[in-house]
């Protein structure tokens, strides 16, 4: 079970053109933005993720509203593990449970996914978000986790375990974000 005490959210490369062709693309940044808000609610830290951003652009628009006060980590590698800066920043956070989500699920996604558990974090991907430009490389990536002992979440399973109970200012707020 995930604890507020104990997570991180770490939301990788949703960015540019890229960001716009994935499989169920408007879904995934839906689900995205619902999380990234609701996260500020119960105030899980997010470390924040942009792949060779001078090529691949920003992060989507609509994610960067909701990400005020955090500054992206630009990385060249696949895996973020292998870039300083994010270690340092997930190493200032404290925690030990990491919630994963963004693109592509097979390549960024399952590297630093694999990564931080091979670190000795606990991992979980948000499978309704994260994509890939064609839902088999989504699946391959998904079942390839798993297989390492990635455990699958959801959006909405990950926040009600956060809050843990219907009492609480964040319960209602939340709510509505997942209505």
């Amino acid at each position: 079970m995930l604890s507020k005490e104990n997570t991180v959210f770490v939301l990788v490369d949703v960015q540019g053109k890229l960001a716009k062709i994935v499989q169920d693309s408007e879904t995934m940044i839906q689900n995205l933005k619902n999380l990234i808000q609701a996260l500020g609610i119960i105030y899980i830290p997010i470390v924040w993720l942009e792949q060779y951003p001078e090529g691949l652009g920003p992060t989507n628009e609509e994610l960067v509203e909701h990400l005020q006060g955090i500054e992206p980590i630009r990385k060249i590698t696949f895996d973020a593990c292998k870039n300083p800066d994010f270690i340092e920043a997930l190493e200032k956070t404290g925690r030990k449970q990491v919630l994963i989500a963004g693109i592509e699920t097979h390549i960024c996604v399952f590297q630093t996914a694999t990564g931080l558990k091979d670190l000795g974090y606990e991992v979980q991907v948000v499978v309704d978000a994260v994509s890939s430009r064609t839902t088999l490389n989504k699946e391959i990536g998904l079942e390839k986790m798993k297989s390492l002992g990635i455990h699958w979440t959801s959006v909405e399973m990950a926040l009600y375990e956060l809050m843990e109970t219907a009492e609480g200012e964040e319960f209602k707020p939340v709510l509505k974000l997942l209505k």
